[in-house]
């Protein structure tokens, strides 16, 4: 299929052929029968990505301090990697569609294929020729409605939330700044909703259309007439609300709004517009600012936008998807005219000349559709198929584990990926491209543009959504599970009993089922070619610092403490319903790494935490005596090393500071090893990959045995129920 995406880095524009998005459980394969371009959103969008590299930084202050809190933490190579393989990749353009749903996915029983559907998101509404979109994020479009005009319902759901933030009610008076797209939906808006409206903007071509729509006067915001217009509608009060809908980097629009405000008045924020308050004018008149979150509540809530979780209507009266219908029907019943806005509808094909000549100014415009195949106007062409006590688990192999395919001489090792997120292109697959003898083959991912992405950066000979495909293929030796954590250990049973080789990224399972059932998957099949990604035991600064530190011949302690940090808002590791807790997917990092330092799975696990398990401690036993503390903590400061450890013994220490420096003491020596660079940060991944790579290629044993796997992932799990018991859980009884 085809989608519309740009390079953020180049700025180029192009129509993609990308795979059809796979139809998951919860939402609707959707094709496309008009998309709305946002003359606003979209285009200075499309104008950022053509700034200079200094033009973006300045553009975007937030994210240039997450780039420098990155170096502080991973260093500069890791961080560069991971930068630029953001910014030389194809991002995805639109929003607001209508299309007919063509596939109905697990659990959606209020649509059926072939009803005609709105659609909502950045990453759901693309211009695309399919889509999938979860639940909360498409409504059915009223009969009789045209499509072209249903293709609205995103910006009208903007539009309608910024209403309703203001309060409106009948008889007010409202001034509306910025006659946009948005501008000219809440103008109508608020005319039906009984309110008289004054609407302000430096184009009289829109000021016409406005008061075509209802508005009682309409100018430029200099203009003496729009203020007298407001003293004469409120008998010199001043209006009861304003709304910002205009952009730009002029600070002219909050000044006016306090100027013509009344008393109390409230001003609503729509747009993206300078705000630098004028605190005395705003502090005179106690004026009542809010903001409008785009479509609504649930905007930026990953359980409500993705997982369908919906807010109980006697809490939450408007949501993003009620709010979606209700334009719909305003739009059905004719409260709503949409079509004086269409200043050009252009066929899907001609969309990067369609972004040019808006960019260029050779196309003024309110609104502009994309019109796709199949609807009238244009040709139709073919549709596309679319496709307490804690047992460690004993590990059964039959017949002694899965024989390893025969390999031809000299032929290369075929890797296919499964996810193509940030970890697996900034610190996988790099190291892959470059290593002789690996011939990536297939990248599987549930979102089109990301499989494409990966094809284009990584050299993959084929991108699919489409995992049955790949793991049916003879051809391809080893699969890499490189997706969210909830479905690591699904994808790994699957992949194990196709007979396939296999890298998991940690955790290898988020409860003690699914651990279970991967085994189960092993037992099976006798396959028990797989590996986690535990990369740390494979840093070449470690593994040179336990060199040095040599053999123990008494009991060890080891302390690591983690300074892991807090999280953005909105991070997918804090959906810990769906996705287990922070610690379940990341402390097997970090359990591994001390067993193997310590030569020997764990036996015991104790663990406690801070109020609301910010700040979690674990400790574990070893057979001969030995303990680690792992101190997991999420209050410390971003400028603090992530992880440091010490491992006492015999006398003797092994210090290390992040994987930038380790230094071995013996009595009064000390040896340091490693550099002191931020970019001598090496945390195993390379070595990892080689250690896998080889084993894949001879058939030898894999780089960690299966049974230190299941040791650190029944650690790993065990933690939740140290916590909660307050005792220790033993682990070896099922041994």
């Amino acid at each position: 299929m085809k989608q519309v995406v740009q390079n953020y880095k180049s700025g180029e524009l192009t129509v993609l052929e990308v795979p059809v998005p796979g139809c998951k459980p919860g939402g609707v394969l959707v094709r496309s029968a008009y998309s709305l371009i946002s003359t606003g959103t979209e285009l200075m969008k499309v104008s950022e990505a053509g700034m200079s590299m200094l033009g973006k930084a300045r553009s975007r202050p937030d994210q240039v301090a997450k780039v420098m809190q990155s170096v502080a933490t991973n260093g500069v190579p890791a961080t560069y990697r991971k930068v630029m393989g953001k910014l030389d990749s194809y991002t995805p353009l639109g929003y607001s569609l209508c299309g007919v749903v063509e596939q109905v996915g697990a659990g959606i029983d209020d649509v059926a294929v072939g009803d005609l559907v709105a659609c909502a998101g950045n990453e759901h509404a693309l211009h695309a020729e399919l889509n999938w979109v979860p639940k909360n994020l498409y409504a059915r479009v009223p009969d009789g409605l045209a499509p072209r005009h249903a293709a609205f319902g995103t910006v009208g759901s903007i539009a309608l939330q910024g209403v309703r933030q203001g309060e409106p009610r009948l008889g007010e008076v409202a001034l509306v700044i910025g006659l946009g797209l948005i501008g000219q939906l809440v103008v109508q808006l608020l005319t039906a909703s009984g309110v008289r409206v004054v609407g302000v903007d430096p184009d009289p071509v829109r000021c016409g259309l406005a008061e075509r729509l209802g508005a009682v006067a309409c100018g430029d915001p200099g203009a003496a007439a729009v203020e007298a217009t407001v003293a004469e509608l409120t008998d010199g009060h001043g209006v009861d609300q304003v709304f910002l809908a205009a952009g730009g980097d002029s600070n002219q629009p909050v000044e006016l709004a306090a100027r013509l405000s009344r008393d109390r008045g409230r001003v609503v924020d729509i747009g993206k517009c300078r705000l630098d308050l004028p605190w005395n004018a705003y502090y005179e008149k106690e004026l009542d600012v809010r903001f409008s979150r785009s479509y609504g509540p649930g905007r930026y809530d990953p359980e409500y936008e993705l997982e369908g979780r919906d807010y109980p209507i006697g809490y939450v009266r408007w949501t993003e998807r009620r709010n979606l219908a209700c334009f719909l029907d305003l739009l059905a019943r004719g409260r709503v005219d949409v079509e004086p806005l269409v200043s050009h509808v252009a066929d899907f094909d001609d969309a990067v000349e369609t972004y040019r000549l808006l960019k260029d100014g050779g196309l003024k415009a309110v609104a502009v559709l994309f019109r796709y195949p199949g609807q009238p106007g244009r040709p139709d062409r073919a549709a596309e198929p679319v496709a307490p006590a804690v047992a460690v688990p004993a590990v059964k192999r039959r017949g002694g584990g899965a024989p390893v395919p025969a390999r031809a001489a000299g032929a290369p090792v075929r890797l296919a990926f499964v996810g193509a997120g940030n970890y697996a292109t900034s610190m996988l697959l790099p190291h892959l491209t470059r290593r002789d003898g690996v011939e990536l083959s297939t990248v599987v991912t549930t979102t089109a543009l990301s499989a494409a992405n990966a094809q284009r950066k990584f050299g993959f000979a084929e991108a699919t959504t489409d995992l049955d495909a790949v793991l049916g293929d003879k051809s391809i030796d080893a699969v890499f599970v490189v997706t969210r954590h909830s479905s690591h250990a699904e994808l790994t049973r699957k992949a194990l009993l196709a007979g396939k080789t296999v890298f998991v990224e940690k955790p290898l399972a988020l409860t003690d089922d699914e651990l279970a059932d991967v085994l189960a998957a092993v037992e099976e099949s006798g396959n028990d070619r797989l590996q986690v990604g535990f990369n740390r035991r494979f840093a070449p600064l470690l593994r040179e610092a336990k060199q040095r530190f040599g053999a123990r011949s008494g009991p060890a302690s080891l302390r690591y403490l983690v300074n892991a940090g807090r999280l953005d808002h909105g991070s997918w590791y804090l959906r810990q319903g769906s996705e287990g807790s922070r610690f379940t997917g990341e402390g097997g990092h970090f359990i591994d790494t001390a067993s193997w330092l310590l030569g020997a799975d764990p036996v015991s696990v104790y663990a406690v935490a801070t109020s609301g398990n910010d700040d979690l401690h674990v400790v574990l036993r070893y057979p001969d005596g030995s303990t680690a503390t792992i101190s997991y903590v999420t209050t410390g400061p971003s400028g603090f090393p992530k992880e440091t450890l010490d491992l006492v013994a015999d006398g003797k220490v092994l210090r290390l500071d992040d994987f930038l420096r380790a230094a071995v003491y013996d009595g009064r020596r000390k040896q340091w090893v490693g550099s002191r660079l931020p970019k001598a940060r090496d945390k195993g991944q390379s070595a990892e990959l080689a250690a896998f790579v080889k084993a894949v290629r001879t058939g030898g044993p894999m780089p960690v045995p299966l049974e230190s796997l299941v040791a650190t992932t029944a650690a790993t799990l065990a933690v939740r129920a140290a916590l909660a018991g307050g005792v220790p859980v033993t682990l070896a009884e099922a041994r």
